[in-house]
């Protein structure tokens, strides 16, 4: 309850964010969605009766432009991985500083994703466990085929990009990298998101180090 106060005081401070509801517990949580509609849920994982990602998952199939952004403590990698590939759009460490927190929204809300940077670390050294920590040696040569598949029907230049983003670069730094301008990147990240049939950078990156093309950890 404190931390829902703090949270509401928050965000509902700035100008550009309105808060129409808040929960207790999951099952409140699908309750208040459906009856104020909002652009963006922030959701924690550990709840009474119904934890927070299955309260995405039942949410995003019934509304897949909902933008949730979910507050985690990493005490459990397989369901934070779960919900990503479910469509969650983002994940904060409850320790966020404020203004961070304010602006994740805020991106959320504008469509993209974004991760704690610790965050980014741990969900990237999870999904790329089945590669070789050190060396990068490939632990199942069998490991990773749907999803090297899916990248080989990426152009070069997508691909360039695809690894990019798996990097946690932004448009404007792969841009620089590549020489291009920022809306011909915003164009190849999005023939990557159609031809990788995924919805975020966050399911980009999981599936680039799932296919062994990504370094273990992200800086």
């Amino acid at each position: 309850m404190l931390v829902r106060t703090g949270l509401r005081l928050l965000l509902g401070g700035d100008p550009g964010i309105e808060v129409v509801g808040e929960a207790g517990d999951g099952l409140e949580a699908e309750g208040v969605i459906e009856r104020t509609e909002p652009d963006v849920v922030l959701m924690d994982i550990r709840m009474p009766r119904c934890d927070g990602l299955v309260a995405t998952e039942r949410e995003l199939a019934r509304r897949p432009d909902l933008a949730v952004l979910v507050l985690t403590t990493f005490d459990a990698d397989d369901l934070v991985l779960a919900a990503l590939r479910h469509g969650a759009r983002g994940f904060l460490v409850k320790d966020t500083p404020p203004h961070e927190l304010v602006q994740a929204v805020r991106t959320v809300a504008a469509g993209r994703s974004i991760l704690s940077p610790s965050v980014l670390d741990r969900v990237i050294g999870v999904a790329a466990g089945r590669i070789g920590g050190h060396g990068g040696t490939a632990v199942d040569p069998a490991a990773g085929r749907d999803e090297r598949d899916r990248l080989a029907r990426l152009t070069g230049r997508e691909t360039d990009v695809a690894l990019a983003v798996a990097r946690g670069a932004t448009n404007a730094e792969i841009a620089s990298e590549l020489y291009v301008s920022v809306a011909t990147v915003k164009t190849h990240v999005g023939h990557v998101y159609e031809k990788l049939e995924v919805d975020n950078r966050v399911q980009v990156a999981l599936l680039v180090h799932a296919a062994g093309r990504g370094p273990a950890t992200i800086a």
